[in-house]
């Protein structure tokens, strides 16, 4: 446990050094601020195209409505949003399920709140495959073992499902050497033979093909059909301090995930508000489907998945974990 304090206080120095926005504390629900009757949430997240829910209901007046102004810092992956929000530097984060898994199992005090995005459940048709560049000699999942695959942070939903994809392909998945590096920098990372092969989610996805990379494993989809992907969470203190905010959040994001899931169009839009994708990429995007409600049995196949790949020290419990 004290080692694992030890990573988070580094975690939360790296998120607090490059948050930005508000320096203010968003606090409990009597903290209003200036705004008459509105509080400041601060949220942290991933540029990716998961999170396009967020600022398409920001911009739609689904926070603000229920008298929530978002603060939104972007982050490297859950590893790193985790810390950030047990330390109090946000109020919620939105993180991978697989490290959400891994801070439950180490009696890390958070819960999840709201859904976050879910698999296409369409092989070779997903928001997140494994990919490589143009002209690689790797054709499936089996090749990348010996190889380097690019993740986003090391012991999180890409290292379990790249390892399931090696697996299902016939390969040795303890023998795959992940390279830890910012989704935007997978596609230069690729190209230039940095890494073999990349486990990358969309908007560099989109990059990737543009530059005439392939898609070599549904990874997403190996694991399961439907998998919950991520979710919003938020720390037990904040929770049990303020409980009538958890709801108004809970009720913004929910409105916030249906109206991206029928707007296909504006979530497009939004997604080149705040990533570096370019505009004539957008129609080429692959989107996720943001669901009410969690998958729980895809939930339980990452925490299985988890004990097999030695992530855990003892299986979490979801009923601790999940809303």
């Amino acid at each position: 446990m004290r080692r694992l304090l030890i990573g988070l206080a580094a975690g939360a120095v790296f998120v607090a050094a490059t948050a930005c926005g508000s320096s203010d504390s968003a606090g409990s629900d009597d903290d209003k601020a200036s705004g008459g009757g509105t509080t400041t949430i601060k949220a942290g997240v991933i540029p990716i195209i998961d999170v396009a829910p967020l600022y398409l209901g920001q911009s739609k007046g689904f926070y603000s409505k229920r008298g929530i102004k978002l603060s939104l810092t972007s982050a490297q992956g859950g590893a790193a949003i985790v810390p950030g929000v047990v330390s109090g530097q946000f109020d919620f984060g939105f993180s991978n399920m697989t490290s959400l898994l891994v801070a439950q199992s180490k009696n890390v005090p958070v819960e999840a709140v709201a859904n976050g995005v879910a698999s296409t459940g369409k092989e070779g048709a997903d928001f997140a495959e494994l990919a490589v560049k143009k002209g690689s000699p790797l054709k499936s999942a089996k090749d990348v073992e010996g190889k380097k695959v690019a993740a986003n942070t090391l012991n999180n939903i890409c290292d379990t499902s790249v390892k399931e994809s090696v697996r299902k392909d016939g390969g040795d998945p303890s023998e795959v050497e992940f390279v830890e590096m910012p989704f935007d920098q997978m596609p230069a990372a690729l190209a230039n033979g940095q890494v073999d092969a990349a486990c990358v989610v969309e908007p560099a996805l989109a990059t990737i093909k543009s530059q005439g990379g392939t898609s070599i494993a549904s990874l997403f989809v190996d694991v399961s059909p439907d998998l919950t992907v991520a979710m919003y969470f938020t720390s037990q203190q904040y929770a049990q301090k303020n409980p009538e905010m958890v709801k108004k959040f809970q009720e913004a994001t929910a409105e916030s995930l249906a109206y991206a899931d029928s707007h296909p169009d504006e979530a497009r839009e939004i997604i080149a508000t705040y990533t570096k994708i370019p505009k004539n990429l957008l129609e080429t995007l692959t989107l996720p489907r943001w669901p009410a409600e969690p998958n729980r049995a895809s939930i339980e196949r990452l925490s299985e998945l988890g004990v097999q790949d030695g992530l855990f020290d003892k299986a979490p419990d979801l009923d601790k974990l999940l809303p």
